[in-house]
């Protein structure tokens, strides 16, 4: 039945502006960050973004706990949780949908929908205990998928409620890959019931400038998505390897390396320590490309190490890649070129078409290339066996080690040089040996892990051996392997 006191109250003017004045038609305030600006910059430009207004009221939608007021008619006044399908059921109307609508737009079909039965009916909605925000991030994160955010506070009576925000989902989702493009972040919000808005912000310029206005407060149902950077560039992206909202930087991540290093193959990589098979460097530091090599081995005398490439997968299915020229780092200190790995990432390290003897002797003295490397010399030698030498050390250097040629017996005009091939296979030359030579491919080259030298008898010493004790080579040089390759 109609309240009688209510309409006597309407009529009278001068009340019912009173009344219609102190009607709070209310939904949770925005906070700042919402309320200020979203700039959208390109990838290239750090100029003052474009601001982009969007909206931050909130919706209502399956789990919200809400009020309505009905003013004057107490008995239809009530709380209601809002069902999964987005209809309350309110005394006399019936079901009434408010999926998708603002506290104001909900009290606003309310109210016509009462109009029916009383006369100006005067309504309010006010949100009691918001719902879980359920959002999605894409793109560039570490793990995209679907992610429900609690929110901190309360809402209506206790309005202190804290929304998460975009860096709060980025971090959720276990943070942004390298591989991102962060100027070009993507957010999508549902408008009303079929509406939709998008908004690019540059997270970049949060980086920056610590512009929190960037960091927009997030509603049930948005949609983040994180792009592939079209270009690498090595210095932002140890920017953004140090930001809060990128991928956890100690976390391992699985890397391949091939081409030329001692021990091509997959390696585990963590900020922090290195850690691989059997002979893995360790130590403290980020998780870079150098830190890679060593677990690998170091490089080998052939690598080129200016035209190293880094092929990295990216969530599109693409693949960037990146050149990196480990010669600048070396050179010029540029660490930029020390590339931080992430996780699927391979890296390649090309053969060099022509080796400087001078370069090799100063890599050398490098993390990029191993402590020492094992070579065998065997046959007409005062030392033969295993000798250990520094890395990009040359043939004559490998024969002093061994104490030099056994004169009376050796063949020192000529020697064997047999390698191991990274593919399996075995090569077999013969050096002509000059100690008067620097390094050079001819007479003096650089030797490789595994090398094998083997010094014959010159014509003398055959005739003088018998034929009982003759001194077989090809043995020797089997046993010098077993001895290399015992600890593998």
């Amino acid at each position: 039945m109609l309240n009688t006191g209510l309409l006597k109250i309407l009529i009278q003017s001068s009340l019912g502006v009173v009344f219609l004045t102190a009607v709070n038609v209310a939904a949770p305030s925005a906070s700042l960050a919402q309320r200020q600006p979203v700039s959208q910059n390109t990838p290239t430009t750090t100029t003052p973004a474009v601001s982009t207004p969007i909206d931050t009221n909130y919706t209502l939608g399956g789990g919200d706990l809400i009020r309505v007021n009905v003013f004057e008619v107490p008995e239809y006044t009530g709380e209601y949780q809002v069902p999964p399908g987005g209809s309350i059921n309110l005394p006399l109307i019936g079901s009434v949908s408010v999926l998708g609508l603002t506290t104001e737009q909900a009290a606003d079909e309310i109210a016509q929908r009462y109009a029916r039965f009383l006369k100006r009916p005067l309504i309010s909605v006010n949100l009691l205990s918001p719902r879980p925000i359920n959002i999605f991030v894409a793109g560039e994160v570490t793990r995209p998928g679907a992610y429900t955010l609690n929110l901190q506070g309360g809402a209506g009576n206790n309005p202190g409620v804290q929304y998460p925000t975009v860096l709060a989902a980025l971090t959720t989702a276990q943070g942004v890959t390298l591989a991102a493009d962060v100027t070009q972040v993507q957010l999508r919000r549902k408008l009303g019931r079929s509406g939709e808005q998008t908004v690019t912000l540059n997270l970049k310029d949060l980086i920056q400038t610590g512009r929190i206005g960037q960091d927009i407060t997030l509603r049930d149902g948005d949609t983040i998505v994180v792009p592939t950077a079209a270009t690498f560039n090595v210095a932002e992206a140890r920017n953004l390897f140090a930001a809060n909202f990128a991928a956890d930087p100690t976390r391992p991540r699985t890397v391949a390396i091939i081409g030329e290093v001692n021990r091509p193959g997959s390696y585990l990589v963590t900020a922090g320590s290195t850690q691989g098979g059997e002979g893995g460097a360790a130590g403290t530091g980020l998780p870079t490309l150098t830190r890679a090599i060593q677990l690998a081995g170091g490089i080998t005398a052939q690598a080129d190490i200016r035209g190293l490439k880094l092929r990295r997968p990216t969530r599109t299915g693409t693949e960037q890649t990146i050149d990196v020229n480990l010669w600048q780092l070396l050179q010029s200190g540029d660490v930029n070129q020390d590339v931080i790995v992430q996780d699927g990432d391979t890296i390649v390290v090309p053969t060099a078409t022509e080796i400087n003897p001078a370069e090799a002797t100063q890599l050398a003295t490098t993390t990029l290339s191993p402590t020492s490397i094992q070579v065998g010399v065997v046959g007409e030698v005062k030392r033969p066996g295993s000798v250990e030498l520094k890395p990009n050390s040359s043939l004559n250097q490998a024969l002093l080690a061994a104490g030099g040629f056994n004169d009376a017996r050796a063949k020192s005009g000529a020697v064997d040089l047999i390698r191991l091939n990274p593919n399996g296979s075995v090569t077999k030359r013969v050096v002509q040996v000059d100690f008067s030579q620097g390094i050079n491919e001819k007479t003096n080259p650089i030797l490789r892990n595994n090398d094998v030298v083997v010094v014959s008898r010159n014509g003398t010493a055959r005739t003088g051996d018998t034929l009982g004790v003759l001194f077989n080579p090809i043995g020797a040089v089997f046993g010098i392997l077993r001895t290399i390759f015992s600890g593998f």
